[in-house]
């Protein structure tokens, strides 16, 4: 539709931004002139205690410097009413007394059919209601009681109950003079294949009406009070009004209360009422189905970091899980979910009655973020005691990570991944450890385990020689990055130890082998000129522009192996010295000495005899104790075609 020319002037002159907005917000009267349309406030578009929401009167302009939502008086109220361009113009032309102008006749019959449709909603709702009251509703009251609700909570909530007779609601509706086709689009009614007139939807149900955003009667949910019920709840059908994959139950309250509570996601309408009772007033519940992505992008309006509350069983840690999957692809920085697990067997309601709201706060301020459950889900039950098993691990990760959209947040989740699998597998080492006697005292053995010049020189070198080898990784691949895409998994778990190759890094990682231009654009131009300013790194092999693929993917295998070399044997020795807590045996000396020797022999190229050595590809030259973990990764390069085994 298209409206007049001047009709938006007129009606932005007609209506003040600042009392559109005030009737969401509480403005802070420190910090607001009202005098000058100068407004400040707690933004309800995102939870706050600061003022940083800020509206210009005069400019008829919002704008937060918390979250940066901005826009006018049409834009307002789109977001806090969840509703289209035309309907936010209605609406403030409705609240300013402007006439709105003629609609399409198709438009307009359209509309007013809804209109209607939503009078015939808003009937049954009465009807319901009433019905509560009857003697048939005797069990059905009982049952509510049997939950803890009130008469004033099954006020709140408008709680009713549909007779068990055929035609109740039906027969209700007609003598209100209601047109047989309302009744049928609204969902209320079915045809009878038998010929007969129709029948009630729902029959011997307590029933809970679903409302729109705006708080218009679109649907019911209905609970059988039969347990031999085939479905012990039901929703209306689709129809004109209703939406269940773009609806949320209690949307419109719990939109309002979110601006200071934090958002709950529920399973179904008891819990929802149950929450709203104890306090919880910001909660909502999909309609009989899995969260879908328009549910998503609803709740991530009304809220940036909904929780989801799912029952303590296997289908509510499968329904956690399945919105994982469906949410990754659509997380972005500022939009994102966490997690609240309730105990084995119960849901928020049994919580709630069984323990109380406090027990519902405890556990929602122990709710994991959207990453924790991820990991939870990809090891939890599972043995990773082989390399075989890591590998999975680390693909089915990785795969998993590569959904999310957002460049940045890919790499933070990468870190934290990192971070979680690095405690996993040192755990298990730690756990691996052999016992060792209590209180037995340290003796320190008869030849020293450790043979340093100077134990802060060694370090220092042991650093250094380490930073060479990153360095010689990071920007033989930066300049061949095709080979980017070979390497991914060992650049995803490689420990940098300067801000600068972790920046190269995580480049990297986030384009997987694109040009010189996007990687230096995430990590910045002073990171690669720090990578390639040693002179170790410049003359490197692999390193040069015009090295044939093989030389780069030989110089990359044989520092990883180098590296880990160095690492493992560093990692052993720090083991070892925390087993001399418990009694020093041979054991345990020979593991000092074998590790010490090690992680000296690797420092010292160029100083052995060469025939400790032998010559690896590319002319390098291996120690016989590094050439195992080599050879490990070797075993992937096919010479015969320039290639990776894989």
């Amino acid at each position: 539709m298209s409206l007049p020319p001047g009709f938006l002037d007129e009606l932005k002159s007609r209506a003040s931004l600042s009392q559109v907005v005030g009737r969401k917000v509480s403005w802070d009267q420190r910090k607001s002139n009202t005098s000058k349309g100068d407004m400040w406030a707690s933004c309800p578009f995102h939870q706050e205690k600061s003022a940083s929401f800020h509206v210009d009167d005069r400019k008829g302009f919002y704008y937060c410097f918390g979250c940066h939502a901005k826009g006018d008086l049409f834009s307002f109220v789109r977001e806090t009413e969840n509703v289209g361009f035309m309907e936010a113009v209605e609406i403030l032309a409705r609240e300013a007394g402007m006439q709105m102008p003629a609609r399409d006749p198709k438009a307009q019959e359209k509309a007013d059919r809804r209109t209607l449709l939503v009078d015939v909603m808003e009937q049954a709702v009465s009807f319901f209601r009433l019905q509560l009251k009857t003697g048939p509703a005797t069990e059905a009251r009982d049952y509510l009681v049997r939950r803890g609700l009130s008469d004033d909570a099954l006020t709140r909530w408008e709680i009713g109950f549909a007779p068990n007779g055929w035609q109740g609601l039906w027969d209700h509706l007609k003598s209100k003079g209601i047109e047989d086709d309302l009744i049928l689009a609204a969902g209320l009614a079915k045809t009878s294949t038998q010929g007969k007139k129709p029948y009630d939807t729902f029959r011997n149900r307590i029933m809970f009406p679903i409302r729109d955003a705006r708080g218009r009667a679109i649907a019911f949910g209905g609970r059988a009070m039969d347990p031999n019920d085939n479905a012990k709840y039901l929703n209306s059908p689709e129809t004109e009004l209703f939406d269940k994959g773009r609806s949320l139950y209690n949307q419109g309250s719990a939109r309002e209360a979110s601006g200071n509570q934090p958002l709950i996601v529920a399973e179904g309408y008891m819990d929802v009422i149950a929450l709203g009772e104890a306090g919880f007033k910001a909660t909502v519940a999909p309609l009989g189905t899995a969260v879908t992505e328009d549910q998503l992008h609803l709740l991530w309006r009304m809220h940036d970091e909904p929780i989801i509350a799912l029952d303590g069983d296997k289908a509510g840690l499968r329904a956690a899980m399945r919105v994982i999957d469906l949410a990754l692809p659509l997380l972005q920085a500022g939009k994102a979910l966490r997690f609240c697990l309730m105990p084995e067997g119960m849901d928020p309601d049994d919580l709630i009655r069984d323990q109380g709201a406090g027990a519902m706060q405890t556990r929602l301020n122990e709710s994991l973020p959207l990453v924790q459950l991820l990991w939870r889900r990809e090891t939890e039950g599972k043995n990773f005691d082989s390399p075989e098993r890591k590998a999975t691990l680390d693909r089915s990760l990785r795969e998993a990570i590569r959904k999310i959209q957002d460049p940045s947040l890919r790499r933070h989740y990468g870190d934290e991944i990192n971070r979680l699998r690095r405690t996993l597998f040192d755990g298990a080492r730690q756990a691996n450890r052999r016992f060792r006697p209590r209180g037995a005292r340290f003796q320190p053995p008869s030849q020293p385990m450790v043979e340093t010049k100077s134990s802060a020189l060694a370090a220092a070198n042991a650093a250094f020689d380490e930073q060479l080898k990153e360095a010689v990784i990071l920007a033989t691949l930066v300049t061949h990055a095709k080979l980017v895409p070979e390497f991914l998994s060992e650049l995803e778990w490689l420990e940098t130890l300067v801000p600068e190759h972790d920046a190269v890094r995580r480049a990297l990682v986030s384009t997987e082998g694109a040009p010189l231009s996007e990687i230096e654009g995430i990590c910045g131009k002073p990171a690669l000129e720090k990578l390639f300013q040693p002179r170790h790194v410049r003359i490197s092999p692999g390193v040069q522009t015009d090295a044939p693929t093989d030389v780069a993917q030989m110089t990359v295998v044989e520092e990883l192996a180098k590296l880990a070399a160095r690492r493992g044997a560093r990692a052993e020795i720090e083991d070892a010295m925390r087993d001399i807590e418990g009694l020093v045996d041979e054991g345990l000396t020979w593991r000092l000495r074998q590790a010490s020797e090690g992680l000296s022999d690797a420092g010292k190229q160029g100083r052995e005899d060469k025939a400790e050595y032998d010559l690896g590809p590319n002319g390098a030259r291996l120690r016989r104790d590094e050439k195992t973990d080599f050879d490990a990764l070797i075993d992937r390069i096919d010479y015969s075609k320039g290639g990776r085994r894989g």
